[in-house]
């Protein structure tokens, strides 16, 4: 169970999350979120659930139940195991290929979803359909989590640490 200090904190980082894929909404599936994601799986361990289900439940708040709904409530825990296998790892091109592997597979991972409601021809369909999106995720992920993982994990962790240590200085 979190401290009431780091409900907080891992509530403002949901919504944060919210908030940052909400304005690059624009470019198509280029999002913060997994890299979000990962910050917090490597920097909280277990607690990352947290931040991470604040931010699917603002998606679902805001945007309501749909398909894409129910993948996005295991979907997430994939870069966040990920994430927590690697969180010993220093060199950015880790994170970096963990991040854009993760958007290549983002639609085959919803696939199990689509074959529940449509079968395998629907679900195979929309994933292939989905392919030239998930290049650009995978993309947009390497590159967000190549140049922003090392300083944000560095950010996050002083955080969290001086969280921990009784809200003394962060810098």
């Amino acid at each position: 169970m979190p401290t009431l200090a780091e409900a907080a904190l891992f509530g403002i980082l949901g919504s944060l999350t919210f908030a940052m894929k909400a304005a690059m909404a624009a470019l198509p599936n280029i999002e913060p979120s997994s890299l979000m994601v990962m910050l917090f799986a490597a920097t909280f361990g277990r607690k990352a659930l947290y931040p991470i289900y604040v931010y699917v439940l603002l998606e679902l708040l805001v945007y309501g139940p749909h398909l894409w709904a129910v993948c996005y409530l295991y979907i997430w825990l994939v870069p966040a195991a990920g994430a927590w296998l690697l969180r010993r790892e220093t060199h950015p091109l880790a994170w970096a290929l963990l991040s854009g592997g993760f958007g290549l597979v983002f639609g085959l991972l919803c696939a199990p979803v689509d074959v529940v409601v449509g079968g395998w021809g629907y679900a195979a369909g929309r994933w292939v359909s989905g392919i030239p999106f998930d290049l650009l995720h995978g993309a947009g992920n390497f590159v967000i989590a190549l140049t922003l993982f090392p300083p944000l994990r560095r950010l996050l962790g002083r955080l969290y640490q001086g969280l921990r240590d009784g809200g003394g200085r962060w810098g």
